[in-house]
């Protein structure tokens, strides 16, 4: 295994702990608990790994939030899909605000709407087909917030740079060491 994929995963360990270990900062809304923790976690892993391990992350913080009763089966929709959408966005843009964008629109829309029939049949909850977008959308548009504040103050401080050249194969830290 290369390095860099080494590094990406410790990064995303230390993601999922940081979403799992922050997951009592939560608040209800209607049927939902809004955790918008996960949300700034997803944007970062955008930002830092890609889409995929966004997603793994997602999974990863949804699972271990759920074995340890922190969570609710509607996390795995939120937050992979906003995951997913996120990462693309950032992958395909290399831009913030559409990432911010596709994170708030993929949680808080697609994944309200992908949310129903986990609760209708799995949960075995009655809901409206939005139910879960308005309570999706205060959380996830947080986390976004939260994440685009981190973001500016690290990329204004330069941080930003030295953080992705440190997950890349050509890191000056890298180039440095083999020399």
């Amino acid at each position: 295994m290369k390095k860099a994929e080494v590094k990406k995963l410790v990064v995303a360990a230390m993601f999922t702990a940081l979403a799992v270990s922050l997951s009592t900062f939560s608040f209800p809304i209607g049927a939902s608990k809004c955790f918008p923790i996960q949300h700034m976690v997803n944007v970062l892993c955008a930002v830092f790994l890609g889409p995929w391990y966004g997603v793994l992350v997602a999974f990863c913080t949804s699972l271990i939030r759920n074995l340890l009763g922190t969570g609710t089966l509607l996390a795995f929709p939120g937050s992979m899909v906003g995951a997913l959408c996120c990462g693309l966005a950032y992958k395909l843009s290399q831009k913030y605000i559409p990432t911010y964008i596709a994170e708030v629109v993929g949680t808080g829309v697609i994944g309200g709407l992908v949310a129903f029939p986990v609760a209708s049949l799995v949960m075995g909850k009655e809901a409206a087909l939005f139910t879960y977008v308005v309570p999706f959308l205060v959380s996830t548009a947080g986390g976004t917030v939260i994440a685009a504040l981190l973001i500016t103050v690290l990329y204004k401080s330069h941080a930003i740079n030295t953080l992705t050249s440190l997950l890349e194969n050509d890191s000056p830290v890298s180039k440095s060491k083999a020399s």
